[in-house]
């Protein structure tokens, strides 16, 4: 099923997923990425951080976010056009992460929306906050 067009979209439409991060999280993210910062996955290293214990990688908790603007909101089809993050608080392994977005503005003649994102932990703090501009799905013209 494809996603909404943006002339189905509305400012104001909301989505959210939400998710408890576990050390294999941190871990097959590590892995795919290659990112092995010991702040990560080193909890000896980590102790000695300003964080005190190994912290998930931000771009994990965008991830989220790709999850509801890619599977919600515009949904299946559409494709990030840019997207600005800014990473408020460290997410450790055990919290519970809510990814959220919000249609902020519309351009039907671009083919665009623009959207608030933001994620929050168990206790509704901002770990993540930004932007992202999407383009939504255009879907084909029914045949005759």
């Amino acid at each position: 099923m494809l996603g909404k067009t943006v002339q189905e979209i509305n400012v104001g439409d909301t989505a959210d997923f939400t998710k408890s991060i576990t050390g294999y999280d941190v871990y097959s993210f590590a892995g795919v990425t290659g990112d092995f910062n010991p702040a990560h996955i080193n909890t000896e290293f980590a102790s000695e951080t300003s964080f005190g214990k190994t912290i998930a990688h931000g771009i994990l908790s965008i991830g989220f976010i790709s999850n509801v603007l890619g599977t919600h909101l515009p949904g299946p089809g559409s494709i990030t056009v840019s997207q600005v993050c800014d990473f408020r608080k460290p997410v450790y392994i055990g919290d519970t992460i809510t990814a959220n977005v919000e249609v902020t503005k519309k351009d039907e003649a671009t083919n665009r929306v623009w959207l608030h994102t933001w994620c929050t932990n168990q206790r509704g703090e901002i770990v993540v906050d930004g932007e992202a501009k999407m383009m939504p799905v255009k879907k084909k013209p029914e045949k005759q």
